[in-house]
């Protein structure tokens, strides 16, 4: 066994853990967070069928990224510098700290030309998550308390509402950060039929355990924002990340931090929210929270600006 094998498939494995604990968790956290009641093989099995369906379509259409790596070349030779990013991802979430793991991965495989897009992407849904969440958000609280208990009569309908708004999410989420994950694998047809299978049941086995766990420990920082235990507001969330996940989809195929979107979404909301139904109170007072998750966030791309200029220097 070769060198550059053992460091591939470390890489790999590592990235494939990674990626679940972590990124998915936060795509998934609020409809963990409002669905305690339901068996948690109940939800494995649903978002599990997405997954297989997602990739299995994308995969026979010829490229399971969902053309996410067009722009990032398999490497001829892995070496250990490529095993750094999974591994600091492990630590990370190890400790419950969200940061993007597309960045922080594909740092070591881009050239700087395409980080520098890749940042400047996930800056751009930064802002704009944060911008329509904010807006949105003012105009719901208008009219709706999300906390609010939801009718009897309404509930199955929201419940209903919810499990799709997540299925559409996790379709969109999949479509943007399996590259974190394929990127140590061969691109278009040269992915086997035994490795595509090998890929989808190491998945399927993560998302079991994330869902047995409940979320682990990235689900604090979903369950710090204010009503994602209500299934209305979860239904809302998961709804407008996927909208605005979507459209970053079909704008171009330079990958992007949907992290950096989450994390927007929910600042721009925590805001609107705040400032409705707490006017007695200073901003200042929701601050602190808000800047925490935006620091996790940013040790995620100190991190990948340091992996960089390591591999550069090497």
């Amino acid at each position: 066994m070769t060198s550059s094998l053992v460091f591939g498939t470390t890489g790999f494995l590592m990235a494939a853990y990674a990626v679940i604990a972590n990124d998915s968790a936060q795509t998934l956290g609020t409809f963990i967070s409002s669905n305690k009641e339901s068996a948690w093989w109940k939800k494995w099995l649903v978002m599990s069928t997405i997954l297989v369906a997602t990739l299995t379509y994308a995969w026979l259409a010829g490229d399971v990224a969902h053309g996410r790596l067009n722009s990032i070349p398999l490497p001829e030779t892995f070496h250990w510098y490529h095993t750094l990013a999974p591994l600091l991802l492990l630590m990370l979430t190890r400790f419950g700290i969200p940061v993007s793991t597309t960045i922080l991965t594909l740092s070591v495989f881009s050239s700087k030309f395409v980080l520098q897009k890749i940042l400047l992407k996930s800056a751009v849904g930064y802002g704009l998550a944060a911008v329509i969440a904010y807006c949105l958000w003012f105009l719901i609280t208008k009219f709706l308390n999300e906390a609010s208990e939801v009718p009897k009569s309404h509930e199955k309908g929201w419940r209903a509402a919810q499990w799709l708004a997540t299925g559409f999410l996790w379709h969109q989420w999949l479509a943007h950060d399996i590259a974190n994950v394929a990127v140590y694998l061969p691109r278009g047809t040269g992915l086997d039929t035994e490795m595509f299978v090998g890929f989808l049941i190491l998945l399927v086995a993560g998302l079991a355990r994330l869902f047995y766990t409940h979320g682990g420990k990235i689900q604090e920082i979903v369950q710090s924002k204010s009503g994602t235990a209500y299934v209305r507001s979860a239904t809302i969330v998961d709804f407008v990340y996927a909208l605005i996940l979507l459209y970053f989809k079909q704008y171009n195929d330079i990958p992007m931090s949907t992290t950096w979107v989450f994390v927007g979404l929910l600042c721009g909301r925590e805001l609107a929210i705040y400032r409705k139904f707490n006017k007695d109170k200073q901003l200042t007072e929701v601050f602190p929270m808000l800047a925490a998750d935006f620091l996790k966030m940013s040790l995620g791309l100190a991190l990948s600006i340091v992996l960089v200029f390591i591999v550069a220097n090497i």
